[in-house]
């Protein structure tokens, strides 16, 4: 029973499920990239335009994360000696230029987030590009750069996100739930990598809750979301994969939670084999290994649905 047991146990270990994995820099199993979303008030100003002022609750949830949790965030990613990504709305880096600084000072990469969290794929073309650019903008003037690297605000990715994104020169996304490595989306023509999480990697779904926004998640410990998201690290160790977080200082900052973050990193510095890297790394070493044809991703071609399928034009 014990021998068929231990059979049984190591399948997981055994069997390939993923098919294709990219080789990772010196010979690492998987990598790893703790990013945040820095969205503050944002997302309450674009919810509540005319009555934002008034939901003071709301406001002070949010704005804990660029008062008091990011500058713990970095605190933490000192100790560690960690470089990451924070992704943030062109409107947050106006509202808080000194954290930006603080967030680049330290050596992490900051990329495109939208302007106030606005929802692309329920705007125009010309709508969706005229909010890009503006982030844009606000972005070389505060960073001095501009972004290469873009998540649309509520993974909100359009038809017309990816003709974007390459018109003005970005080099990788991370909107999408495609795969567990990286891929490619192209329009035929040019490409840029993709770098897709889903879910399970997210802390809303763990730590949300909101009335003024209409998110009331059940109240969880932090180990339980630990748990999640270790368990999601360890089959992307075992499969050579990517593990990619989608996290917000103002509910992954408070105090426990970012204690079992802590837990959870020295975790994965003990089981070793890792690449810890910034978005903006992992990026260009895809492109490097597509390059040099060291590795072939899989390559997604847009738009994939250019009209309403045929078949329900009439309805069912």
């Amino acid at each position: 029973m014990s021998e068929n047991k231990a059979k049984v146990g190591n399948v997981k270990s055994r069997v390939k499920l993923v098919a294709n994995p990219p080789p990772w820099p010196d010979g690492k199993r998987c990598a790893v990239a703790f990013t945040f979303d820095e969205d503050a008030e944002s997302i309450l100003h674009l919810a509540h335009h005319k009555n934002a002022s008034n939901l003071v609750t709301s406001m002070s949830m949010l704005q804990y994360g660029p008062r008091v949790a990011t500058p713990r965030i970095l605190t933490l990613y000192r100790e560690f000696g960690l470089k990451q990504t924070f992704f943030i709305p062109g409107w947050c880096i106006e509202k808080y230029p000194n954290l930006v600084d603080a967030i680049l000072r330290d050596g992490h990469e900051i990329g495109h987030h939208g302007y106030i969290h606005e929802h692309p794929n329920e705007l125009s073309y010309d709508r969706e590009e005229y909010w890009l650019c503006r982030a844009i903008d606000v972005f070389e003037r505060y960073t001095g750069s501009r972004p290469i690297g873009y998540r649309a605000p509520s993974y909100r990715f359009s038809r017309n996100t990816l003709p974007l994104l390459l018109k003005h020169g970005f080099r990788y996304d991370a909107s999408l739930f495609g795969d567990d490595v990286p891929y490619l989306l192209s329009n035929g023509n040019s490409w840029l990598v993709e770098l897709s999480t889903h879910y399970a990697m997210e802390d809303w779904a763990h730590y949300m809750v909101a009335r003024d926004l209409n998110y009331m998640m059940p109240i969880k410990a932090p180990s339980h979301a630990i748990e999640v998201y270790r368990s999601e690290f360890d089959s992307a160790w075992r499969h050579g994969a990517l593990w990619i977080t989608v996290w917000h200082p103002f509910l992954s900052g408070r105090l426990a939670r970012l204690e079992a973050i802590s837990d959870l990193i020295e975790y994965m510095h003990e089981k070793g084999g890792v690449w810890f890297a910034t978005l903006g790394e992992i990026a260009s070493h895809i492109e490097k290994l597509v390059e040099t044809g060291a590795w072939s991703p899989r390559v997604e071609v847009f738009p994939q649905y250019p009209t309403p399928i045929p078949e329900l034009e009439n309805g069912l």
